[in-house]
């Protein structure tokens, strides 16, 4: 791709800012820069002094481009930039091998077909990037990336969030006028623009007369790009009035073969072999050659690599495939699209030919675009959904296009094209016929989800209420799936009274298992948020006993209960059954696609992780829920995750991050008068208040998010410990024991941990012996709940009250013991206040390796030593059940505790230590 042929004039503030990229790079550092300019600017001429300059760094450059006519094909300017630099990598991620056709060869297929395995999949093409980088340092190409597909806009977006510690610079180039709206990434934007005049006769030489200077600089308004090719048109002949008509005089009188041909390889790809040029042109190989050598030879084409052919600009092309008329294209598409066939070459590489060829019922061409769509559905499903919607183009009414169109709404869906999945699921629902029950049932709850997803509950509440109406016996089976949509939204919006007049109208003996389950799973949490404890302790074991007796294929189609009955079971003090369900579901759904229940359960587990004391891992969950909500552009799946997030961020000690995610969370105008909206403002304000920020915004979040039923039972008891902790913090005691007196009031006898919350939240407003005895036994009572953040917070409470009554001797048992967990659970915060604590004990604490061998925690240890037995990443974290996120998180902690930087050192070492 690097073209020095043309001189570079002027560009000297560009120049600077890309050798600042380059030496940011060559120091460690990662830099994301995009050159923005219209067509003929000159980016392409840039990126190749940059690529220049990389060289003199000794840097690697690989460089890739988008193409105009093929914008749908997935990731193709990564491919096109990577692929051929791949042969030697060593791979074991069946994601990455989906992508790279270098890296096919010994893959297996992926068992995630939901949204988050595009997100590891970005985040597998950012590691993979990071290792390329060492040790030189890495500039990575992206050239045209205004025509690049969806899939290559979203990796784009999310290297901008989560930049890789690497020496890494990745450059985009792109027209603005053309680029679509996600395009707006971080890093620094260098603009540009014309040439002034003066530059303009500098690039043209000393040999072009002053007045054709002047009348070439305003033909071609001071493009480069232009302004070259229309120096090449003879003294005598009279310049086009437009920029835009330069291009056709370079096609002037090329023999009739080679326009032919170079029509043909603009009709066959960007980057096209010679054979397939002379196919399109309908010519003979032997005449196709000599044409290219036309072709290059008028500079309109030069090889590339593999014997490969590409135009000189993408200019060209698009000059040149435009001035072949439509008719020849369409027929030029189709003998592409046969000699494919012919090669028997993947559906994906023909749907682009076929898509441009095919006739209306020719179901040949519905299958080839109907399998391509399926073989990227999960990696970019905005392709996947591009290529279902011609399928459907092509295809007459038949059995068939239901499907089609079901299948079209869930890629929709997972691509967060929302608006058009609603609009299919409501034509599903549309043209199927009035009698049928069961599928007009299940669509309509389908709709409901997508608009659920999309933050209109009333609208799928109407379209579920609606159908039901349409039933002439209430209830017939098909009745329970838009009956079990109408409890969750009902339980969403904090109406446990018409949840469970719902579930009361609902059998407990429905012939289907599946259902039968789903009924069981929503029960525990209707009684739940209407204060009836003991009867949702019933029902969860009821529940947990149906599961265990319901094979897992029959519970596949309501996945989404199973994500009620395990908030149920975490409020209910059940979080280890809890935790083992949510990972069995969660796989389920990775390998089912139902993306849009993940975020909901993700969040669960996060919250779950946070409980028993993992808070990192609990981080990783939170992020991938909050991933998948910016996948699905869901602002209501958002709020969900950032709630958890913020909790989190809390408790690993990063105050001002919690504030920032839970302000994000009630700022955002989604969900605001719901569950979500509830717990968004419980987060928001719990962080506040961590933060000794007791101000009218923290009370207003208060008294919103406690308003109605909305909030549950345990986030208010929670948040009324935190108050008593912050208010006595500020030395306002009067405030601190009004909110202990109100957590003592939300105590529950069958619910031990609630006294536990409660004694700590007496303990915080009591000093002396008293505040040491409720906090210990506090920690006792959440130690034997196995909440070991809360114990650990119970035992520091009463440590600082020995300090505080001068028992210092005996503060330190329940300080070592506060810092242990707090270590191990990753509250970077609270660890450093303990440790503060200590010091005021009168003694300093010795330097401590966290628990394990060989200095590392008790996880990085076991993930160590299945490094070491030869395992990758992805096989780690399906061994474990946690995510290949997490993996890597204790794998880079181990390499630093270590001293190595890569798994032969950790193995190697490891032998040594024995």
């Amino acid at each position: 791709m690097n073209d020095h042929s043309a001189p570079l004039v002027g560009r000297r503030d560009v120049l600077n800012d890309l050798r600042g990229s380059l030496d940011a790079i060559v120091s460690g550092e990662f830099r994301l820069l995009a050159l923005v300019g219209e067509p003929g600017a000159g980016k392409t001429r840039l990126l190749a002094e940059l690529e220049k300059l990389a060289e003199e760094r000794n840097c690697l450059t690989l460089w890739g481009r988008a193409a105009e006519f093929e914008q749908v094909m997935p990731f193709s300017a990564l491919v096109d930039a990577l692929d051929g630099h791949l042969e030697s990598v060593e791979n074991d991620d069946p994601l990455l091998a989906s992508v790279f056709p270098a890296l096919g060869a010994t893959a297996k297929p992926s068992d995630d077909v939901s949204a988050l395995a595009r997100y590891r999949l970005y985040r597998a093409v950012a590691h993979l990037l990071t290792r390329i980088a060492r040790p030189r340092g890495l500039v990575l190409v992206l050239d045209d990336v205004h025509w690049a597909d969806e899939a290559t806009v979203e990796f784009l977006d999310h290297v901008s969030r989560h930049s890789p510690k690497a020496s890494l610079l990745v450059v985009v180039a792109y027209r603005p006028k053309q680029a679509p709206a996600r395009l707006a990434l971080g890093g620094t934007q260098v603009t540009i623009g014309p040439l002034s005049e003066e530059e303009a006769g500098e690039l043209l030489g000393p040999y072009v007369t002053r007045s054709r200077k002047k009348a070439l600089y305003d033909a071609s308004e001071g493009y480069p790009f232009y302004l070259q090719a229309l120096a090449r048109v003879e003294t005598g002949d009279v310049l086009p009035g437009s920029k835009n008509d330069a291009l056709a005089l370079e096609l002037r009188d090329l023999s009739g073969d080679a326009l032919r041909v170079a029509q043909g390889a603009a009709v066959a790809a960007d980057e096209f072999e010679a054979e397939l040029a002379a196919v399109a042109a309908k010519v003979p190989l032997a005449s196709a050659l000599d044409a290219l050598d036309e072709l290059a030879g008028r500079d309109l084409v030069r090889t590339g690599a593999g014997g490969r052919f590409r135009f000189r600009h993408p200019l060209v092309r698009q000059a040149v495939y435009e001035s072949a008329k439509p008719g020849w294209r369409l027929s030029a598409h189709q003998r592409i699209a046969e000699r494919l066939a012919a090669v028997d070459a993947p559906a994906t590489l023909r749907a682009h030919h076929v898509e441009r060829s095919a006739s209306f019922g020719d179901r040949d061409a519905v299958d080839v675009l109907v399998k391509a769509a399926r073989q990227v559905a999960t990696t970019a499903p905005a392709t996947s959904a591009h290529w279902l919607q011609v399928a459907l183009g092509l295809l007459p009414d038949s059995t068939d296009r239901l499907d089609l169109l079901l299948e079209l709404a869930r890629n929709q869906t997972v691509s967060g094209r929302l608006t058009e999945a609603r609009a299919t699921a409501y034509e599903v629902l549309r043209l199927l016929p009035r009698d049928d029950y069961s599928r007009r049932g299940m669509a309509a709850r389908f709709c409901a989800l997508v608009e659920r997803l999309l933050d209109r509950p009333g609208e799928g509440r109407a379209v579920l209420v609606s159908e039901l109406r349409e039933i002439p016996e209430p209830r017939l089976p098909a009745a329970l799936p838009m009956r079990l949509r109408l409890v969750a939204e009902s339980l969403m919006r904090g109406d446990h009274r018409a949840a469970q007049a719902v579930l009361d109208f609902m059998p407990d003996d429905s012939d289907d298992p599946g259902l039968r389950l789903a009924i069981a799973m929503l029960r525990p949490m209707t009684a739940y948020a209407g204060h009836r404890v003991e009867e949702a302790l019933r029902h969860v074991a009821a529940a947990q006993a149906l599961a265990d007796a319901t094979p897992e294929i029959h519970q596949l189609a309501w996945m989404d209960t199973v994500a009620w009955m395990c908030w149920a079971e975490i409020w209910l003090g059940h979080q280890r059954p809890a935790l083992a369900r949510l990972e069995r579901a969660i796989a389920a759904v990775k390998a089912t696609g139902q993306t849009f229940i993940l975020t909901n359960m993700l969040a669960g587990l996060a919250n779950l992780h946070g409980v028993f004391g993992s808070i990192t891992e609990g981080l990783v969950a939170a992020e991938e829920s909050a991933e998948i909500a910016r996948l699905l552009n869901s602002g209501y799946a958002g709020v969900v995750a950032l709630a958890q997030q913020s909790l989190l961020a809390g408790a690993a000690g990063d105050e001002q991050d919690a504030i920032r995610l839970g302000h994000t969370a009630v700022t955002s105008g989604f969900s605001t008068h719901e569950w979500h909206g509830a717990q968004a403002r419980y987060a928001y304000a719990t962080a506040l208040a961590r933060a000794g920020r007791i101000d009218e915004e923290a009370i207003a979040a208060v008294e919103e998010a406690f308003t109605g039923d909305r909030l549950e039972e345990f986030s208010m008891l929670a948040f009324c410990e935190t108050m008593a902790a912050a208010h006595a913090a500020r030395n306002e005691p009067a405030q601190a024991v009004a909110w202990a007196g109100r957590a003592a009031t939300m105590v529950r006898p069958e619910l031990e941990f609630t006294d536990g919350l409660a004694r700590l939240a007496r303990a915080h407003v009591t000093r002396d012996a008293e505040a040491e005895e409720l906090a210990a036994t506090a920690a006792e009572v959440l130690t034997k709940a196995g909440r070991r953040y809360d114990a650990g917070r119970a035992l520091l409470r009463a440590g600082v009250a020995c300090v505080d009554a001068g028992r210092k001797k005996a503060a330190l048992p329940y300080l070592d013991a506060a810092c242990e967990i707090f270590t191990a659970v990753g509250a970077g915060g609270l660890a450093a206040a303990t440790l503060r604590e200590q010091r005021r004990a009168g003694r300093r604490p010795a330097t401590k390796k966290a628990a394990g061998a060989h200095g590392l925690t008790g996880r990085e240890l076991e993930i160590a030593r299945l490094v070491a037995q030869g395992c990758g990443n992805q096989e780690i974290a399906d061994r474990l059940h946690i995510s290949v996120r997490t993996v890597e998180t204790h794998l880079t902690r181990a390499f630093e505790k270590l001293g190595v930087n890569s798994r032969g050192s950790l193995t190697a070492t490891l032998a040594q230590l024995g």
